[in-house]
């Protein structure tokens, strides 16, 4: 254990815990004090990336300096019989006090030089008795609007105003249903208006198609008395010219 892990100060030390339930991102903090006289950097490390976001993963934290670390658990399916066996690890080292490169201060520095700090992953569900707290914070509530001796408190000014907005309420919605029903009413009307139109138009169809068919009939029957009558002349014409 070096003197670097007796000097920074961890919270929690040893357990992230994040309470459910899991359906959104959970988020627990992480703070990193540096009660030191020396810049201290940092860097956050889990062994299951792909479910939490950390923000920031690194840094570097100023003489007597606190930072704080976001952890942000993924949404995901929680099995309660399932242990967790995420782990987080904080890993710390003393920076010059001109050191500007992380990166650098990384590089050129050895093993003996880095301070491993590890933390476990807890889930936690709400507990049934906070959920009779808050039951019975609720049953307690209507015990405020009465006196002391008993009788009702008389109702704010605000619970009357929501009364007559909620009449308002009512009332529009009974006009706004009229309207529907008035409307609806023009709609059928409307509807049948257009089917009897419709029904006239094919009638007129139908007297127009037969006038068309028996005119085309009494041409058809007038076309052979015509043809008799050109005959008779032309028979006239020359038996005409075989008596004279």
């Amino acid at each position: 254990m070096s003197k670097l892990e007796q000097i920074i100060v961890i919270e929690p030390p040893y357990d992230l815990k994040f309470k459910g339930p899991f359906t959104d991102v959970v988020t627990t903090n992480l703070k990193l004090k540096n009660p030191s006289d020396r810049k201290v950097c940092f860097k956050v490390k889990t062994t299951a990336p792909r479910r939490y976001c950390v923000r920031p993963n690194s840094g570097m934290i100023e003489s007597g300096a606190t930072v704080t670390v976001s952890v942000m658990l993924q949404p995901f399916d929680y099995d309660p019989n399932e242990k967790s066996k995420h782990k987080f690890m904080v890993q710390t080292i003393f920076a010059p006090s001109t050191a500007t490169d992380m990166d650098a201060v990384w590089k050129d520095a050895t093993p003996d030089d880095f301070m491993d700090s590890k933390l476990r992953c807890v889930f936690e569900l709400p507990t049934d008795n906070n959920k009779m707290d808050d039951v019975d914070a609720t049953k307690a509530a209507p015990v405020l609007n009465s006196n002391a001796d008993g009788t009702s408190a008389p109702k704010p000014i605000s619970a009357s105003m929501d009364d007559s907005e909620m009449k308002k309420l009512m009332d529009e919605c009974k006009r706004l249903q009229y309207d529907v029903g008035k409307l609806s009413d023009e709609n059928r009307q409307l509807k049948d208006e257009g089917l009897r139109m419709r029904k006239a138009h094919r009638s007129d169809n139908i007297v127009s198609s037969s006038g068309a068919t028996m005119n085309k009939q009494h041409s058809s029957s007038y076309l052979p008395s015509l043809l008799v009558v050109i005959a008779a002349i032309f028979i006239g014409f020359f038996l005409g010219k075989f008596v004279l």
